[in-house]
């Protein structure tokens, strides 16, 4: 699933996303509660922008190069 275009999908449910980042859905929603992954709610339905899944990849490599 390509994030790049702006053809592709915007917005994405938290099973999608799980596949992307290759994490449960238990770490999904720790990180949207712990405000590091952004989601928009709509309806019933927790949406993540292909924006707060770039950033959030930004900060976990961020993280990385700085504990090395």
């Amino acid at each position: 699933m390509s994030l790049a275009t702006p053809d592709d999908t915007q917005l994405y449910r938290v099973t999608d996303v799980m596949r992307v980042l290759r994490m449960s859905r238990t770490v999904i929603y720790e990180q949207i509660r712990s405000g590091r992954l952004r989601s928009v709610k709509q309806g019933r339905a927790r949406l993540i922008t292909a924006k707060g899944i770039r950033n959030y990849i930004a900060l976990l490599e961020k993280e990385a190069e700085e504990a090395a």
